[in-house]
């Protein structure tokens, strides 16, 4: 457990000097799950990221899994990707004292001066259950992707700051549970508002690729199901998954 005391009642916290994914290793101890348990790797070996794309970690790099059971159905446990970015766009800010730079692209990811800072993942292993993976660069960041909309930045080199994994961990945990509280309580309107107040290139042309399909238009918001919405030639599209890029 954390001597934090701001670390949320009921969760435990585990540390583990190595791992092979935090992801997987959260899958393994699935059945002997008793509460919400935060797993953090100081190095992870084979990490991976969405459509299982490998997730580069180099060491001093943050890499941590949120392992829960919760009664509801998987459109409930999807918006969890929007409070997660919130609450380390919060963690973040709070560490550093930074009030500019930190930005949100749809659906999760966290941008620091206009590259792409990290990267979250959720998978739902069994019913009621949710992995939600993060991954974030402090130290080092990993090679450059000529695909990839955004470049890879880090912390450390951004922001001349040094930020240890543990204690983002013990940041990132109590700022998840509020948003995940208010979620629970409020619905997902106050999410998507606070989503949209810090989300990037609202308003701004973007294409969305999905696994089908490549869709050109205006970023005009996100919908009560967490849809990114665009207005196109041919009226708004709601686009419920994809990889966003910028003509």
């Amino acid at each position: 457990m954390s001597t934090n005391p701001d670390w949320p009642q009921g969760h435990e916290r585990l540390v583990l000097s190595e791992t092979d994914s935090t992801m997987a290793e959260a899958l393994r101890r699935l059945p002997d799950l008793k509460a919400p348990t935060w797993i953090l790797a100081l190095r992870q070996t084979a990490g991976r990221g969405r459509r299982g794309r490998a997730w580069v970690d180099p060491s001093g790099n943050f890499a941590a899994t949120l392992l829960q059971r919760l009664d509801e159905p998987p459109q409930q446990l999807a918006l969890r990707s929007f409070v997660a970015a919130l609450a380390l766009h919060e963690a973040l800010m709070g560490l550093t004292g930074l009030e500019a730079g930190f930005a949100l692209k749809w659906p999760n990811d966290v941008l620091l001066n206009g590259g792409k800072l990290s990267g979250i993942l959720l998978e739902s292993p069994g019913q009621g259950v949710l992995s939600l993976g993060i991954g974030v660069n402090l130290r080092a960041s990993p090679p450059a992707d000529p695909a990839a909309a955004f470049p890879p930045v880090n912390l450390r080199t951004e922001t001349g700051l040094t930020i240890q994994p543990e204690a983002l961990l013990d940041h990132l945990a109590p700022a998840f549970a509020t948003w995940d509280q208010r979620l629970r309580t409020y619905g997902f309107d106050p999410i998507r508002t606070a989503f949209l107040q810090r989300v990037t290139r609202l308003g701004q042309t973007l294409v969305a690729r999905t696994m089908t399909e490549e869709v050109q238009g205006t970023f005009e918001t996100i919908d009560a199901t967490g849809s990114l919405v665009l207005r196109t030639a041919q009226g708004p599209r709601a686009i419920p998954a994809a990889d966003i890029f910028f003509p």
